[in-house]
């Protein structure tokens, strides 16, 4: 009787070690999912920059004004937003937001900028 009342002590203790391993592997998981839906915002925003600049440069010839028009359709097309566009020269600088939410509660904007325009001559 005596081995049986040591046994009884330890009842239950090992449901508390596989609850708290369980927590540990949601935490972690809340974890990643959030890292990752980070990483495919940036990778959004600098989809929707890149395209956003590429497309201003074909117009840059036309003016600031013409170019980041043409840019902000691409951006928003991409799902961004403009935050910034200026022509410098005949290079077009973009700026696109996307937001994102990692975790429940938690909201923030994934940035990028995109630089476009013709090769220079090098000498």
């Amino acid at each position: 009787m005596i081995a049986v009342r040591g046994r009884e002590k330890d009842r239950g203790a090992a449901s508390v070690w596989v609850l708290g391993v369980g927590l540990a592997l949601v935490v972690l998981a809340l974890a990643l999912a959030g890292a990752g839906a980070a990483r495919v915002a940036r990778h959004e925003a600098r989809t929707a920059a890149d395209f956003g600049a590429l497309a201003g440069a074909m117009r840059a010839i036309e003016g600031e004004a013409a170019a980041c028009a043409r840019a902000a359709e691409l951006v928003t097309a991409n799902g961004a937003r403009l935050a910034a566009c200026r022509l410098e020269g005949l290079d077009v600088v973009v700026a696109a937001e996307v937001p994102v939410t990692p975790l429940p509660g938690l909201s923030r904007v994934a940035e990028a900028a995109s630089r476009a325009g013709p090769i220079g001559v090098g000498g």
